[in-house]
Formats: C-alpha cells, sequence, structure tokens
C-alpha cells in the first residue's frame, strides 16, 4: 500500500484503475481485443473476464497474470472467456507453478475451466517435462457464485447481482469497493434490477453497449439477434443517471466505431446522462481517486 504523510498524519493513498484492456465484440477487429476489464488498487489486480488477446493487454496495462489477484466471470459466451487458458496457463508457468490462481464465476465455471486444463494436458505434460521447476499442473481455485454473494479479494471487497442476457443463464454483474470508491462491471446485460443495484452512486459504471440504429439496419438476421440481450447506448445513459453512477465507460462496442465516430456515441448517451462520458481503444484507463 502507499502511504502519505499530510498536516493530519498519515492517510492512505485512496485509488482504483479502471483499464479497458479489451473493447472489442465477438466479431474480430484488428484494434480491440476481447471483452475484458482490468482493476488495479496498489498490487492487487483483478481481471474481469477473459476475451481474446487479453494476456497482450494486460501487458500494455503494467499488468501480467503473474500479478492477478482474481479473475472475475460474468458468463460463458466464448467472446467473454476465449483466452482464460492463455491466463491460466501463463499464471502458471511465471510463478513456476508455485502460485494459486482464483477464478470466480456463474455455475459452470468450474467445468469450463477443467475442461480448458484437460484440453492443454499435452502442453502441460511437455511442460512439466522439460522444467523441474513445475512439478505439478495449473494452481486453480475456481470459486462458483450466486446472485447477492459478496466476499474480499486483497483489499477490494466484490458483491454480485443477476443481470438478465437470456437465454444465457446464469449471468452476473460485479461491484468492486475499495475505500469509497466503487465501480460496476455488468457485462453483457439488457437493464435490470441487479444492474441498478450494482452501479447505484458508483464512481464508474462499466457497460456493453450496441447502437440499436445501426444494427437495427444490418440484412444479418444473426446481427438482429443481438438487439434481444444487449443494452444500446441510450438504455446504459438511461441506467447511469437513473442510478446516479458518476462516470460511465462504454465498451464492447457494437459495431465498433472508429475515433471520428466516438463523438457520436457521446451525443447519443448525452441525451439521457449528465455525468462524465468514457469511450476509448483497448487501454483506456480511468484513474479514480478520492482524498480525506
Amino acid at each position: 500500500m502507499n502511504w502519505f504523510s499530510g498536516g493530519l498524519g498519515l492517510w492512505q493513498n485512496n485509488y482504483m484503475d479502471v483499464v479497458l484492456t479489451g473493447t472489442g465484440s465477438p466479431l474480430p477487429d484488428p484494434n480491440r481485443a476481447g471483452p475484458s476489464t482490468l482493476i488495479k488498487v496498489d498490487d492487487c489486480h483483478v481481471l474481469v473476464d477473459a476475451g481474446r488477446g487479453v494476456v497482450m493487454r494486460m501487458a500494455g496495462a503494467g499488468s501480467l497474470p503473474l500479478f492477478l489477484s482474481a479473475v472475475l466471470i460474468t458468463h460463458l459466451h466464448s467472446d467473454h472467456i476465449c483466452d482464460l487458458n492463455d491466463v491460466i496457463t501463463t499464471h502458471w508457468i511465471m510463478s513456476q507453478g508455485n502460485a494459486v490462481l482464483s477464478i470466480y464465476g456463474p455455475p459452470g465455471t468450474e467445468e469450463f475451466v477443467n475442461r480448458q486444463i484437460h484440453a492443454l494436458e499435452a502442453d502441460i505434460s511437455y511442460r512439466i517435462e522439460h522444467h523441474q521447476e513445475l512439478t505439478d499442473g495449473p494452481q486453480v481455485q475456481v470459486v462458483e457464485l450466486a446472485p447477492g454473494e459478496h466476499f474480499t479479494i486483497g483489499e477490494v471487497f466484490v458483491r454480485t447481482e443477476a443481470t438478465e442476457h437470456a437465454p444465457v443463464k446464469p449471468t452476473l454483474g460485479y461491484r468492486i469497493e475499495h475505500n469509497e470508491l466503487s465501480v460496476a462491471l455488468v457485462g453483457d446485460t439488457v437493464p435490470c434490477n441487479g444492474v441498478d443495484e450494482l452501479a447505484r452512486d458508483v464512481d464508474a459504471y462499466v457497460q456493453t453497449v450496441i447502437r440499436s440504429d445501426l444494427v437495427g439496419l444490418s440484412p444479418n438476421s444473426m446481427m438482429l439477434d443481438i438487439l434481444d440481450y444487449h443494452s444500446d447506448v441510450q438504455q446504459a445513459a438511461q441506467t447511469a443517471e437513473r442510478v446516479n453512477a458518476k462516470r460511465l465507460l462504454l465498451t464492447h462496442m457494437v459495431p465498433a466505431p472508429n475515433k471520428e465516430q466516438y463523438s457520436e456515441w457521446v451525443s447519443e448517451a448525452r441525451k439521457h446522462f449528465r455525468g462524465e462520458i468514457v469511450i476509448g481503444d483497448d487501454l483506456t484507463t480511468v484513474s479514480l481517486q478520492r482524498t480525506p
């Protein structure tokens, strides 16, 4: 922890970094990794979801799987978990098999993790044979969660609520708190009571969003299907305003905008939300801080 000396004595530095390590979607994009967000509080690093390219983006954010205190999974859609095996393997190798990676998620997470490790059995055996430091396979602890649970990870407090992303069930959102700072990360969902509970009065509300006006123009019926279970920009902004969030961070944008189009997305959100609106490329970082 960082401590500073002030006129009233010692006080703890009160900050939290929210890094959009992956702002992409299932649609491959050379500039956007798959969905993931990194929360950094001093040496406590928590990764929420693990889409494609997440380990490279973590490195760009000044982190690595070795530094993770935990991984939180919102749901088991492939674009949110397809690189979890890379997180597990890299954590194992970099720690030389001496650290346990904690993974939290909805029911089904343990089976998914076990199958990932099974798929890596050949690789694991090769590495154990080649490196005397690696006497066992990856050390992973999976905790399956229900809505309304709460727990601590290092310096941070975490609680869960149910989100709505049918037919994907169950899905979870997370609220992470540290010394009066808070961030809500709700994954793919439509507006619902669970999102409202998690995002109420937060310093930062991270929401995956689509532009329904643009997606609705697609001739592809599968693209039109995503309208059923994602918040669009205006809905996310309405939620942020309703729950008194201080900042709205847009991620997992469909269709992915270029920089010249960011202002259009912000304008759509601004119709309904008076707070700060953040949109950007991968590694966009919001530093939350409060001082006494």
